[in-house]
């Protein structure tokens, strides 16, 4: 057994051997008819060359607008869990507790945010002024990728986005067209929110077009409209507790206001009164009941409208701008050396594999007609 073991063993490497001594055949064989086409390699070569420089020339650049800012965390983590969860966080161990409040608001929900199609519409109907004239961004969108021009035999080429539109009040087809622009706005390609590290609360916001204008005005109005409504979110609850303060000390003063005039009026009333007449001037202290009484209730609740104030700008978060994008902008545009060498580069590799490919199937199919042949003079070699 072992004797034939090893014959099969040796059997197996000559048949290793062989194949890939028929390997590197066919390989020295690929590379020398290669060789042989390099006229035809090198035609079709540079004929790539000339198609990437002329794509390089007629590419429109793209423009980026990038826009950085530092966003207050919410950290009402709780007293000792938070801070041995901010102990485990500075050890590299990410609980998921420390510093990851904030709900939606927190810098990993940002993205998704800023990217939500009531922020970018809200953005889209912002009014801005363009050669003198107030439009739309929504608008000068369509402008300046020539929207209209697809429009002109359809229903919506008269469809308009005036800067006070309001949204929730648009037909279906400006809905229509709100979500493509939407659609074609938040792609990875054209907008991105970039946050370097989780630890830390400063992003970035990378607005991609080929017009640069519109990058820019994009990219601010969308950061200003994100900070706009996560203020408004987070101190709704305290700006509405200073607002029911503010009318009722304004109702109070008003009533004590009108209690000290009926102090006067009542003291008028009764100037050189008899003592013996005591029931005329009680009008007058009633009067004065209510003042004092006005009094200390007003005195109570502006303590109470200054603490909530106070409340307020604490519970009012801060978004604070670092860069803003300055004309001009950063130009993506392909190289035209670089498109030169690659298009160059690719043409070729294209033509090798299609001169390698187009001799495998010339074998195949004359190996294919061969066997038919074969097939077909055995049939008739049997009936004769």
């Amino acid at each position: 057994m072992s004797l034939e073991s090893n014959q099969i063993a040796n059997l197996n490497i000559e048949n290793d051997d062989v194949s890939l001594k028929e390997i590197i055949v066919k390989i020295k064989k690929g590379v020398s008819f290669l060789i042989s086409k390099w006229k035809l390699i090198l035609i079709i070569g540079f004929i790539g060359s000339l198609i990437g420089l002329t794509y390089a020339v007629y590419e429109k650049p793209i423009y980026k607008a990038v826009l950085t800012f530092a966003m207050e965390e919410d950290k009402a983590s709780g007293g000792g869990l938070g801070g041995a969860l901010g102990l485990a966080s500075s050890f590299g161990l990410d609980i998921g507790g420390a510093g990851s409040g904030g709900g939606v608001f927190a810098s990993s929900n940002l993205s998704e945010l800023m990217k939500s199609r009531l922020l970018v519409q809200k953005v889209l109907l912002k009014p801005i002024e363009i050669s003198g004239k107030e439009i739309s961004l929504a608008e000068y969108y369509i402008q300046i990728n020539d929207l209209r021009k697809n429009w002109q035999n359809t229903t919506i080429k008269n469809i308009k986005f005036l800067p006070t539109s309001n949204f929730e009040n648009f037909t279906l087809q400006q809905d229509s067209i709100l979500q493509l622009i939407h659609s074609s706005l938040i792609s990875k390609t054209n907008l991105n929110i970039i946050q370097k590290d989780k630890k830390v609360s400063i992003l970035s916001i990378e607005v991609k077009s080929e017009n640069e204008i519109f990058s820019k005005i994009f990219c601010e109005s969308l950061a200003k409209e994100t900070s706009n409504f996560y203020i408004e979110t987070k101190s709704k609850k305290a700006r509405i507790n200073v607002d029911i303060l503010q009318k009722q000390v304004d109702s109070i003063k008003f009533a004590l206001n009108g209690a000290i005039t009926g102090v006067a009026s009542e003291s008028d009333n009764v100037y050189n009164l008899n003592p013996a007449f005591v029931i005329k001037s009680a009008p007058s202290k009633k009067r004065q009941i209510d003042v004092q009484a006005n009094s200390a209730i007003l005195t109570n609740l502006v303590v109470q409208l200054e603490l909530a104030k106070i409340n307020l700008r604490k519970e009012t978060p801060l978004i604070q701008l670092i860069d803003k994008p300055i004309l001009p902008l950063t130009k993506e545009k392909s190289g035209k050396i670089k498109s030169f060498i690659l298009g160059g580069v690719l043409a070729t590799i294209l033509i090798s594999i299609y001169l390698i490919l187009g001799v495998f199937y010339k074998k195949i199919l004359i190996g294919s007609l061969m066997q038919l042949v074969r097939l077909q003079l055995t049939k008739n070699l049997k009936k004769v």
